[in-house]
């Protein structure tokens, strides 16, 4: 038998088939394997979100651009020179900027004072106050439009102001729906500043509302900025508020798209419309972005400072500082009183019937009205919750995926670059009117391959548009905060890509989860702006429901409006209260 030079070599030590090159050889294989493996999935990780994005918003939303800019396939702008030559566009877009900036103003004006009392001062039932004021932000905007027309009606605690259906009840009612928002993102920060500086300052002579204007607002300024900068853009795109306390003579651009498309067919003025409020929208995006990132970064100072507990609000006289908590602590009670006014009033006027005490109100919501429905209202209330499942699986699904990717850190400067686009662009749903995107799918998902008129997953998906941005901003701050040294010693142990994600970033991402799906299913289960123009009136979701019931005359169907509303509101707030149980200590702020 003759005896080759490979298999005269030693094992191990020659060119057999375990010798060292051929072991370098498979290592490097499975090295380019692994390191294929993982371009490929971040790829797709990145690809398949974006498509799918691309798809079902930025198709639909350039489709409604389009028609403003073309006619029968030509370039025609005579739809702009017509619309914005018109003295009701003018007055629309006044109307728009009027109550975005006033009811910005006041939310902010009674916002900081409201953050310092719950957040920098401590008192018997804090946190039942805090959950009261974080209520009205996650309420589905119908609710909060019947909850007022309830208290300001002529009937109604507050009737006597002559408020009911004019432009201080919107603005009224937008100042309640961001109260809260203000108050959370103010003292989230406000909380975490060192108060050395301000005592320094007090020790040098100044007072205590000298300290806190020339000390602690400055510091909280870029907070206070991301949060008006945030009000102003949930104002400007309100739409349902809008609708059912001012209807058409206090039109948003927002309602005059709607307007515009249900009742005078007139698409290209809708066009031409939704491109003013996309300039609108993206000049507040732009400016809540550049306030965002100041926050991030004073809330990277802060947190590394040394943690203080919250003093006791004090509020007898010769103790310090008592002044500015006496009159904090006081408008603060009357802002939550006025917040649990238009609650309670809507809860009361649902067991009223005239002027008796009953449970007529619900027992009718088994039935259609007085002819004002095609399904009754349980079963809308049925469509609304399985509408708002699948919606909310869709938008975490896609919103973590998003969130996985955006938490990375690339160290090339065209990496940080891209990361921070595709941030941009995933927010971009949040601040596109839900009803642009609603309008947007009628005129653009009518076709093969992409006709989904008839589909049933048309409203789950135009509703996890709006839910994709929460999700990522609840998961994100989570993912950001991990070490990333402790991906490397993961992935030095041995362990590969899929495991590094399952061990280091899965435990985390499910500790926050609980809150993305809260917030996803609140915000799928009280959408009316995309809703109303998908919904089919066999199969309604209840915040139409109660808008229709709005709109037909008669007692009965306002008090099953009233009913329904408190239904959708105790759901949406068991929903958002499991949610917030779940969320994890420092987890960041939507």
């Amino acid at each position: 038998m003759t005896t080759t030079a490979s298999d005269a070599s030693p094992k191990g030590l020659g060119n057999g088939p375990e010798g060292p090159r051929d072991r370098a050889r498979k290592a490097s294989r499975r090295l380019s394997w692994a390191t294929a493996g993982r371009t490929t999935a971040w790829t797709l990780a990145v690809v398949l979100p974006l498509a799918f994005l691309g798809v079902f918003f930025a198709y639909p939303v350039a489709t409604l651009v389009a028609r403003g800019f073309v006619t029968d396939g030509v370039l025609d702008l005579g739809g702009f020179a017509e619309v914005l030559g018109s003295a009701r566009t003018w007055r629309v877009v006044g109307h728009t900027l009027g109550q975005a900036s006033l009811g910005t103003v006041i939310a902010v004006l009674l916002g900081v004072p409201g953050a310092y009392v719950l957040y920098r001062r401590t008192f018997p039932g804090r946190r039942v106050v805090r959950a009261l004021v974080a209520v009205p932000f996650v309420l589905p905007s119908v609710v909060v439009g019947v909850a007022f027309r309830a208290l300001l009606a002529p009937a109604g605690p507050l009737g006597f102001l002559g408020w009911d259906r004019t432009f201080p009840a919107i603005i009224a009612a937008l100042v309640f729906f961001n109260y809260g928002l203000v108050v959370r993102m103010v003292g989230t920060v406000w909380e975490r500043l060192d108060p050395r500086t301000e005592q320094a300052a007090r020790a040098l002579g100044a007072s205590p509302l000298r300290a806190l204007l020339t000390v602690t607002l400055p510091a909280l300024a870029p907070a206070i900025a991301s949060a008006a900068s945030l009000v102003f853009l949930f104002c400007a795109t309100a739409f349902a508020v809008v609708l059912v306390l001012g209807g058409s003579r206090y039109a948003t651009v927002e309602v005059e798209i709607w307007l515009q498309t249900t009742q005078f067919l007139d698409l290209r003025a809708a066009s031409v419309l939704s491109v003013v409020q996309l300039v609108v929208v993206a000049l507040a995006l732009t400016v809540s972005g550049r306030a965002r990132r100041s926050r991030e970064r004073a809330l990277a100072l802060v947190e590394t400072s040394r943690a203080t507990a919250p003093l006791r609000l004090a509020l007898g006289r010769g103790r310090g500082g008592s002044g500015l908590d006496v009159a904090a602590a006081a408008l603060t009670a009357v802002v939550v009183g006025l917040i649990a006014l238009p609650l309670l009033t809507m809860l009361v006027r649902s067991f009223r019937h005239d002027g008796a005490w009953t449970l007529r109100h619900y027992a009718n919501l088994a039935t259609t009205g007085d002819r004002a429905l095609s399904v009754s209202v349980w079963q809308a209330t049925e469509n609304s919750l399985r509408i708002a499942v699948d919606a909310t699986i869709i938008a975490v699904v896609v919103g973590v995926v998003l969130a996985l990717v955006l938490s990375r850190r690339p160290r090339s400067r065209l990496g940080r670059r891209g990361i921070g686009a595709l941030d941009a662009a995933v927010m971009l749903p949040l601040g596109v009117s839900a009803v642009t995107v609603g309008f947007g799918f009628l005129i653009a998902l009518d076709r093969p391959p992409l006709d989904l008129r008839s589909s049933l997953l048309l409203i789950p998906i135009a509703q996890a548009m709006v839910a994709i941005p929460l999700v990522v901003r609840a998961v994100l701050p989570v993912l950001r905060a991990i070490d990333p040294r402790l991906r490397q010693a993961a992935a030095t142990l041995g362990a590969g890509p899929g495991r590094v994600l399952l061990t280091v970033d899965g435990p985390l991402v499910l500790r926050s989860l609980g809150l993305a799906v809260g917030f996803a299913f609140a915000v799928s289960l009280g959408e009316f702006g995309a809703t109303s123009f998908l919904a089919r009136p066999d199969r309604p979701t209840l915040p139409v429901v109660i808008f229709r019931l709005l709109g037909r005359p008669g007692d009965g169907n306002y008090g099953m409006a009233l009913a329904a509303s408190v239904i959708l509101a105790v759901v949406v707030g068991l929903v958002m209260t499991t949610a917030e149980r779940l969320r994890p200590a420092h987890a960041g702020e939507v």
